[in-house]
């Protein structure tokens, strides 16, 4: 098989036998497309001929183009894994990857909204609208619960338990959970289901079960969700910016603050490891030491 072919052949193993999300795939593919293209310039024609000095010159590469030491420990370990298939397979006999260390990651504290800056949010929205209806109950949903952007889009009409106020996510890997949701989403997605929703879903041809729908009846994409938020935010005349993403950093450090434990916390984020839900402690701990250095006599 040539490159091309190897290539395809890597990606369909990691959507058949490893069930990664498209998203996951394609940021791989991105990768490896570097990779080859370096291989290219250094007249490298295959992945056999590919050395550990060969490795040393493309980390020296990156380096030059000023990337990030988290984005460089992406690139190392998705491409020690593709040697790792090709190993398996046995295209190549060695994986030069391995000898190359993973730089250590910066530690950056998620940027999250503060709960009067949420206040402001949760006001923009015109309840007598159907579009209105469901930017309330996204907004409430994404910061009652923390799931991700793309699980929210996921999310259909026999996902919602009013009965008990929870929602069945489907995560990454496929894997599902089971999160709760407060009043304050439940009455917010009661409202848009009962009236916007069916007004949205007039306006498509053919009947859709998936919960959030754009203005033409149809599903509502993890890029439509972020267009949203980026208006509410120009309605709110906030000089921030916000992402999805903030509000499920948002979710886990107001939970935390609050006193949650932390287990429960990355139980609810679908963290597959503690160590990725223990970075909102820093964020705790930041505002603890804020609110020390403020209010006590003799901090300054």
């Amino acid at each position: 098989m040539n490159l091309t072919q190897m290539c395809h052949f890597y990606f369909e193993y990691l959507q058949i036998e490893r069930n990664y999300s498209r998203y996951t795939i394609e940021s791989y593919q991105f990768v490896i497309e570097h990779f080859m293209n370096f291989m290219q310039e250094e007249r490298i024609s295959s992945f056999r001929d590919v050395s550990y000095p060969a490795v040393r010159l493309y980390l020296t590469q990156l380096h030059k183009e000023q990337l990030s030491r988290r984005t460089v420990a992406r690139k190392v370990s998705t491409l020690r894994s593709f040697f790792r298939f090709l190993m398996r397979e046995e295209y190549v006999k060695e994986n030069p990857f391995m000898l190359a260390s993973l730089p250590k990651k910066e530690l950056t504290i998620p940027k999250f909204l503060y709960e009067e800056e949420l206040e402001k949010l949760f006001h923009v929205s015109d309840l007598n609208t159907p579009l209105g209806q469901r930017n309330q109950a996204l907004l409430e949903l994404l910061y009652a619960t923390g799931i991700r952007v793309s699980e929210c889009c996921r999310l259909t009409m026999n996902d919602i338990d009013f009965t008990i106020g929870t929602i069945l996510v489907h995560g990454k890997g496929k894997k599902q959970r089971y999160v709760p949701f407060g009043s304050f989403a439940h009455d917010a997605l009661d409202t848009y289901i009962q009236n916007g929703r069916k007004t949205l879903l007039g306006k498509a041809n053919d009947a859709c079960n998936v919960l959030f729908l754009n203005s033409r009846g149809k599903a509502l994409t993890t890029r439509g969700v972020r267009y949203i938020l980026s208006e509410m935010i120009e309605k709110a005349a906030l000089s921030i910016h916000i992402s999805p993403h903030k509000l499920r950093h948002s979710f886990a450090t107001h939970m935390l603050d609050q006193g949650a434990d932390l287990r429960v916390v990355q139980e609810l984020l679908g963290h597959e490891h503690l160590s990725t839900t223990q970075i909102y402690t820093h964020v705790s701990k930041e505002k603890l030491r804020s609110v020390y250095m403020t209010n006590h006599p003799r901090a300054h």
